[in-house]
């Protein structure tokens, strides 16, 4: 083979500044910013979740979610996951005689399985 083939293929591939920007309709930072989360919309202590069982894929702008609902005295209620938009971790939020904490996530895939 010729050497100064060789010598021309770095200059070559130069000239390309993103191959897979021409390809693909994201950029790769977008594509390393959606995640996968733990889905479930029911689950009660002690329980596996009863509804809505699964994995959701959060978008830019959402987040992985974990909500637990506690009684007033502190013992468990219920707890969901899923993808939210707009997530925040709160604490004890009232909500009736029940208090509600968030906590968001989106360090990697299903980070919300044991928040």
């Amino acid at each position: 083979m010729d050497n100064s083939l060789l010598l021309g293929l770095p200059i070559l591939l130069c000239c390309f500044r993103d191959p897979l920007s021409l390809r693909l309709p994201y950029s790769l930072a977008q594509i390393i910013e959606i995640i996968q989360c733990r889905m479930g919309h029911l689950q009660f202590p002690g329980e596996k979740c009863s509804r809505g069982r699964g994995i959701c894929t959060a978008t830019m702008e959402e987040a992985c979610t974990t909500g637990r609902i506690f009684r007033n005295d502190g013992t468990p209620w219920l707890t969901f996951r899923g993808c939210l938009k707009n997530c925040a971790n709160v604490n004890n939020i009232k909500w009736s005689v029940y208090l509600v904490n968030f906590r968001c996530c989106r360090s990697c895939d299903l980070c919300n399985e044991d928040l």
